[in-house]
């Protein structure tokens, strides 16, 4: 896969920690729990993990601070967007050049899986058709052709028809107004987006006001959608709008991190320490924290339980980021075996120092 300017900015952070770090990258895959080449392509530019996941491991291994993770958080979100958006393109080609024979290719769902959690990763990636990579893009970071093709719709239509949020509202909702976008996503930096950030500020949430849509306003929005009953995709389109506007019994207060630490230690009285770490190392001891994966699926709250999971618990996102019901659930899980196997990759965040209560 050919190198992009996102890409290439997250390869070169992840290869300022490894050298910083001193780790040969043979050491380092073996830190991380990935393979060498993978790891090669990875800090070389040429391949972009596909769960952020991945990102996190390497920058925990390499004494990233908070901060800095925050940061791999973003550029793996903006390269991932690329490379979404440059797959689609190529299967778009591909279509073209294969005429009729493309209603023939097959259709595989995207298997259900998430790296946070030991749910299986596919050890191949199917090449699908422009529709379902379309889909996923729009369940995953909310961006890419599916934003776009709707915005462009919106803007074929919008002169000749009486779509009132095409027009001016003089009731001042600058999300309706001729200054917005019909939706308004991932890597927008405007108006529109301090006009969300404020209106979700407004509902209780822990969300900076910087007109910047990054991996925290996304989890926000997300975290908003689930609470007002919307299909959750990380997207700000009319319905999200109006909600915004409208819902004011949404409320997203969380509990601190110091709250967060109390309960995990009084429900997990057998290990809590260790628990703590590993909540702190998943979630940053966020209840809202939501991770969205490439595959189309998600990690939800403090314990990042995968959609996999939740449907084993008979569980529903309203619950997983619901601290009390997360925390009791990972217990749930931890029970069986009385191991933390759900979270191997922050099993060794158990002697880590915890983190400071500003979240990514």
């Amino acid at each position: 896969m050919p190198a992009h300017p996102e890409s290439e900015q997250l390869a070169a952070t992840l290869r300022a920690l490894k050298n910083r770090s001193g780790l040969s990258y043979e050491a380092l895959a073996k830190r991380t729990d990935i393979g060498g080449s993978t790891l090669h392509r990875y800090c070389k530019g040429t391949s972009v993990p596909q769960d952020y996941g991945s990102v996190h491991r390497i920058g925990t291994v390499c004494g990233a601070s908070p901060d800095e993770l925050r940061s791999l958080h973003r550029l793996w979100a903006l390269a991932d967007t690329a490379r979404l958006r440059e797959n689609g393109e190529e299967r778009k080609e591909e279509g073209r050049e294969a005429g009729e024979t493309a209603d023939t290719v097959p259709v595989t769902d995207p298997a259900v899986g998430e790296p946070a959690t030991p749910d299986p990763v596919p050890a191949r990636r199917t090449h699908y058709p422009l529709l379902a990579a379309a889909a996923a893009a729009v369940l995953t970071l909310g961006i890419s052709a599916w934003a776009l093709s709707t915005e462009a719709a919106s803007s074929a239509n919008g002169q000749g028809g009486k779509d009132s949020s095409a027009s001016p509202r003089a009731d001042g909702r600058v999300l309706f107004s001729t200054a917005c976008r019909s939706v308004v996503a991932m890597g927008q930096h405007d108006t529109c987006v301090r006009e969300v950030q404020q209106l979700l500020h407004d509902k209780g949430a822990d969300i900076g006001v910087d007109s910047d849509f990054g991996p925290q306003t996304l989890r926000r929005v997300t975290a908003f959608q689930v609470f007002a009953g919307l299909p959750p995709n990380g997207v700000v389109d009319d319905a999200t709008k109006k909600a915004l506007y409208s819902s004011s019994t949404v409320r997203m207060n969380v509990w601190s991190p110091e709250k967060v630490r109390q309960r995990i230690r009084a429900v997990f009285t057998e290990a809590p320490d260790k628990a703590v770490a590993i909540a702190d190392c998943q979630s940053f001891l966020d209840p809202l924290h939501i991770l969205p994966n490439t595959n189309g699926t998600r990690n939800w709250g403090l314990f990042q339980i995968s959609d996999t999971r939740l449907r084993e618990l008979g569980g529903t996102p309203r619950q997983a980021l619901d601290p009390a019901w997360n925390i009791g659930a990972a217990e749930r899980l931890w029970r069986k075996d009385r191991d933390f196997h759900d979270w191997r990759h922050c099993e060794r965040a158990a002697g880590a120092a915890a983190s400071p209560t500003q979240r990514p």
